[in-house]
This record gives structure tokens, C-alpha cells and sequence, in this order.
């Protein structure tokens, strides 16, 4: 609290850490520019595979797409090496406190991932709980479980308490922000 000389204003700061002001996605690649930096990882966003149809130019620097497709259904989000192993990984975030749905992972993502897991890649998810600010990374291994009870009449989604129970909450860092590969390193055999 601070009181002003002429005692107009009191003014209590407070810091919030629900809404860091930051998404998933940019964590993600701040973690993947500091591995990048420290010789750590080499590990990158995939573009997404795009044709572009129309461009608007009103002028040479402010041309605007106006009209693009996908080529081809994207695979996952990210992508690279560590410590000699080939990583790749989706990234989501959920608005539901409660449950991650099964419905935001793509058969053709699942499909993507097995291969990478049956040639000894390291493959997973990470999601973001938004509104209550948790992210966990749920190796693929045992993501398969959810998705398979889900094909075969079950829950459609992985509920938090499963998320707590069966992936790794990843806690937020000043200097890494989201550190994944502290997780995968202390955890390999799960991944």
C-alpha cells in the first residue's frame, strides 16, 4: 500500500498470475527459443501447409491474403531433436475446467503419432487448462488409453482429475516459461 502525500489515493498492487497475458503457443516457442539458445533441443513450429488462392495488394506493404486453403490436414504442431531423439508434439488449450475433449485431436494426428512412437520418436500433448491456468504434458503412451476407451464406447473426454493423475503438470518458469524437456528427461521411459 502506498499513501500519497495528500492522501487522494491509496494504491494496493496486486500480481496476478491467473492470465500471465500470454497463450500456449507463445510459452511454447519462448521454451523453444531458450533450448535453441543453450544448445539444449532444436525444436520448431511446422508451417501450416497452405495454398494461397487470392491476395489483396493495396499497397507493396500491406499485402493481404484474402482467400487460401489447406493442402493437406497439418500433422501436429511442433517438431525437432533432443539429445538425439526425434520429438513432436500437438499443442491445445481447453476453455473447460473440467475435461479436455477428445474431439480437438484429429484421427490423422493420432495416426501421425503411433508412427512416430513405433519408430522410437517421442511424441505427446500438452494442454492447457485456461481458466484455471494448469498445463499438463500427457505422454502419447498413455493418451492412447483415452482415446481407445473413447472408440470403444466411452467417456469422449479425459477428465482433469486424469490429466492430475496421468500426465505431468508443467509449472510456469521465468527463464524457460513452460520446460517440457526437464519433464521428458526426468521421465523418459513414460514417453
Amino acid at each position: 500500500m502506498f499513501n500519497y502525500p495528500n492522501r487522494k489515493s491509496n494504491y494496493i498492487q496486486k500480481t496476478k498470475y491467473s492470465n500471465r497475458g500470454m497463450e500456449l503457443e507463445e510459452d511454447i516457442n519462448f521454451a523453444n527459443k531458450y533450448y535453441l539458445n543453450n544448445d539444449i533441443a532444436v525444436i520448431h513450429k511446422k508451417p501450416i501447409p497452405i495454398q494461397i488462392v487470392e491476395v489483396n495488394y493495396p499497397n507493396r506493404s500491406s499485402a493481404m491474403i484474402t482467400k487460401a486453403f489447406y493442402k493437406t490436414p497439418s500433422t501436429t504442431d511442433y517438431n525437432g531433436l533432443w539429445n538425439g531423439k526425434y520429438i513432436d508434439f500437438e499443442a491445445k488449450e481447453t476453455n473447460s475446467a473440467t475435461s479436455f475433449s477428445l474431439n480437438n485431436i484429429h484421427e490423422h494426428q493420432i495416426d501421425h503419432m503411433q508412427k512416430i512412437l513405433n519408430h522410437g520418436g517421442i511424441t505427446f500433448i500438452i494442454v492447457r487448462f485456461k481458466k484455471i491456468d494448469k498445463t499438463f504434458i500427457l505422454p502419447f503412451k498413455k493418451f492412447i488409453f483415452f482415446y481407445d476407451r473413447a472408440q470403444n464406447g466411452g467417456r469422449k473426454s479425459i477428465k482433469l482429475s486424469e490429466f492430475e493423475e496421468t500426465a505431468f503438470e508443467l509449472s510456469f518458469n521465468y527463464k524457460i516459461r513452460l520446460d517440457y524437456i526437464t519433464i521428458i528427461k526426468n521421465n523418459e521411459s513414460e514417453f
